[in-house]
């Protein structure tokens, strides 16, 4: 049986996934591909940690800093972009990476999205006010009621995924994993294999907090600055990343400098802590990668 054409190549921020594709693309003129909600967006290339232009010039790269900050893209967007540039490329036989850290991009590749209806924010206010008011344990009992699946499904202390499924319950009279249950996976199976990338915890940390002090080198505050002085709506992704807060913070005299490289490293290891979660829950039958610096890997 022929190796798939398509490989996901997934993990943390910092975990080495970018040079660990690099690497691969080299050897086998595999074209990369972005599965990173952040560097998507063309404002954030130092915060998002994109590939630098020397790596961009060492092998083909497709949506990197394709999208502007002011342009709020879903993983419904990303999947329409992607979906036929790897029909393209498969046709003509040649290798595809797609590499990055947001799990949801993967899921809708390999499970699929389910189409629901967007849930007006009132709704969304009823069941977190309920989760506030009667605390987890009785919220979980009610929504066993209405979508027992969910209920045990759902990790403890997960607020967020608990209400939303509620609120989905109340405002379609159908439960959220219903919906779920009827999507298609975007890729055919036995078309792709997938890789995480996934380091120890404490080389995860260490690389986090190096990246963070690389970045203000190589001009974060200029960039945020930049984000900033366009006056965007703080909801827009590319305004969530990690970094525009805790930069903006110092920018606009509120802390210091060294304070605000202290928080973006917390944040930094609070997102890839979440990440590695992810990965480990979602894509257990993956392949596992730990590489360190000057390693590399063969499949």
């Amino acid at each position: 049986m022929s190796q798939p054409l398509i490989t996901l190549i997934a993990g943390p921020t910092a975990s080495g996934k970018s040079r660990l594709a690099l690497d691969m693309a080299e050897r086998t003129g595999a074209l990369i591909v972005n599965a990173d909600s952040q560097q998507l967006y063309a404002d954030l290339r130092v915060l998002s940690a994109r590939p630098s232009t020397d790596d961009e010039a060492r092998a083909d790269h497709a949506l990197y800093g394709v999208a502007d900050a002011a342009d709020a893209w879903s993983v419904g967007r990303w999947s329409r972009t992607v979906l036929p540039l790897l029909a393209q490329h498969a046709d003509a036989g040649r290798p595809v990476l797609l590499v990055g850290g947001t799990g949801l991009y993967f899921t809708a590749l390999t499970n699929g999205l389910a189409d629901i209806p967007d849930i007006p924010v009132e709704v969304r206010e009823v069941a977190g006010a309920m989760f506030d008011a009667v605390g987890e344990a009785a919220f979980r009992r009610r929504l066993a009621e209405v979508d027992a699946a969910a209920a045990a499904r759902i990790e403890a202390g997960d607020r967020q995924r608990l209400t939303r499924a509620m609120a989905v319950a109340d405002h379609t009279g159908r439960s959220l994993s219903d919906w779920t249950s009827d999507t298609t996976p975007l890729l055919a199976p036995g078309s792709w294999t997938g890789l995480v990338v996934e380091p120890s915890r404490e080389r995860l940390y260490a690389n986090c907090d190096a990246r963070v002090a690389q970045m203000v080198e190589a001009g974060a505050l200029e960039e945020v600055r930049a984000l900033m002085a366009r006056g965007l709506d703080p909801a827009l992704p590319a305004m969530k990343a990690v970094g525009v807060r805790e930069f903006a913070a110092h920018l606009a005299g509120e802390t210091t400098l060294a304070a605000a490289i202290e928080a973006t490293r917390q944040a930094t290891r609070n997102y890839a802590k979440r990440q590695l979660t992810w990965f480990r829950n979602q894509t257990p039958d993956w392949t596992r990668a730990s590489l360190r610096a000057g390693e590399s890997w063969q499949p």
